[in-house]
């Protein structure tokens, strides 16, 4: 029974963050006029293609632009969040960004999540 609980806990954080992420996504798309929702369905998805754009196209491209993200001392990464996030509206009817000024936004809103979600303290 212990072997099954411990195999499951992957799966329970994947889903419990995906839920959280949408909600955090649904609550940035009420605070920002510039990015839309359409529905809590539509977050969730969102928030599933945006982790594997942030797990393949997202990580690369941290590699590659590591020094420029270092000389700007990190914002740059907001950067190439924004540029991913406006890649996962791109592909999705349901998500709306206006502008690369409102990715940007919201990479911050994403990003703050994650640090809180992610927070071993």
């Amino acid at each position: 029974m212990l072997i099954l609980l411990a195999s499951q806990a992957g799966l329970g954080s994947f889903l419990i963050n995906t839920i959280v992420m949408s909600l955090v996504l649904l609550g940035a798309a009420y605070l920002l006029s510039g990015v839309t929702i359409n529905s809590f369905t539509s977050a969730v998805i969102v928030a599933v293609v945006l982790g594997l754009l942030n797990a393949t196209i997202g990580r690369f491209m941290h590699f590659i632009f590591t020094p420029i993200t270092w000389l700007t001392l990190g914002i740059f990464s907001f950067v190439i969040d924004a540029l991913v996030l406006r890649l996962t509206a791109y592909f999705l009817k349901g998500f709306q960004i206006k502008s690369f000024g409102w990715a940007f936004l919201l990479a911050i809103f994403v990003s703050l999540a994650n640090v809180l979600l992610h927070f071993q303290g």
